[in-house]
């Protein structure tokens, strides 16, 4: 049953990269509509279908990568919706609606899991490093998509394109706050998620092992976020300077995130 909810949330999800394949070429405000309406719809089917898997597996279900990764769908469709209701701005889903839709398909296909080769991350800590974990990562894609929006929209005005098509983002400014505070936001989750995993690690095996692929890389995406964080927040960083530091630390976290394939402490392919 969860999957059958998943994959509703997938279909309507699919209207997001209709929107895609236009938002660049036409003005259609009833497109946005239709995108945003999907979009409210089938994160109602997909919190319903995690919430199913998760009360049919328990909360280790979550240590599974189609749902771990559907998870993170979900949490980016959550930023990014917040992101609309303050600025009333759809152009963050260029990036994000592909993404969800990607992530959202690979957890209709049952991906092998891996799993937390312990007892003790059953104990109540695994959904909250996860969760904390992913929603800064949530925060980390919506401000990559505004970076890119914002490299877009700098090139159209450079290249002095059509009023029609500027009319598609926000103001420059705006699409650099959105970068701002989506960081400012996702920090704090992904440094509580980050300390929460390092006491998992600790309590499984009694020392935690910063040579282990995934420690190591996740680490290192937090560093990386932290210096994008200090260059935007205390040196003044801003525009393209800052957009290509928000790409590095984007490309970072897929990094972190293909770490598991090679980690002792995310295992993939046990049952």
């Amino acid at each position: 049953m969860p999957n059958l909810w998943l994959r509703v949330a997938l279909a309507l999800y699919g209207l997001g990269l209709v929107y895609v394949l236009v938002a660049l070429t036409r003005t259609k405000e009833i497109l946005d509509r239709i995108a945003l309406h999907a979009a409210y719809l089938g994160m109602v089917f997909h919190f319903v279908a995690i919430a199913e898997a998760v009360n049919q597996q328990g909360e280790l279900g979550l240590a599974t990568l189609s749902l771990a990764g559907s998870m993170l769908a979900f949490l980016i469709m959550v930023v990014f919706l917040l992101v609309y209701l303050i600025y009333g701005t759809t152009s963050p889903g260029i990036v994000v609606f592909p993404l969800v839709f990607i992530l959202t398909f690979l957890g209709v296909m049952r991906q092998e899991p891996f799993v937390v080769a312990s007892e003790t991350a059953k104990r109540g800590w695994l959904i909250a490093h996860i969760s904390l974990i992913f929603s800064g990562y949530a925060a980390l894609v919506l401000s990559f998509s505004a970076s890119l929006v914002y490299l877009l929209q700098e090139r159209a005005l450079k290249a002095k394109r059509p009023a029609w098509l500027l009319s598609r983002f926000p103001a420059l400014q705006v699409t650099d706050e959105i970068g701002l505070r989506s960081l400012l936001i996702g920090f704090p989750f992904m440094t509580a998620g980050l300390a929460i995993g390092l006491v998992i690690a600790q309590m499984n095996f009694g020392h935690i092992n910063f040579r282990d692929p995934k420690i190591l890389v996740t680490l290192l995406t937090w560093a990386v976020y932290l210096v994008l964080l200090y260059m935007r927040w205390s040196a003044g960083w801003r525009g393209r300077r800052a957009a290509y530091l928000a790409a590095g630390t984007f490309v970072m976290a897929i990094i972190a995130w293909g770490a598991n394939y090679f980690s002792t402490i995310h295992q993939l392919g046990k049952p």
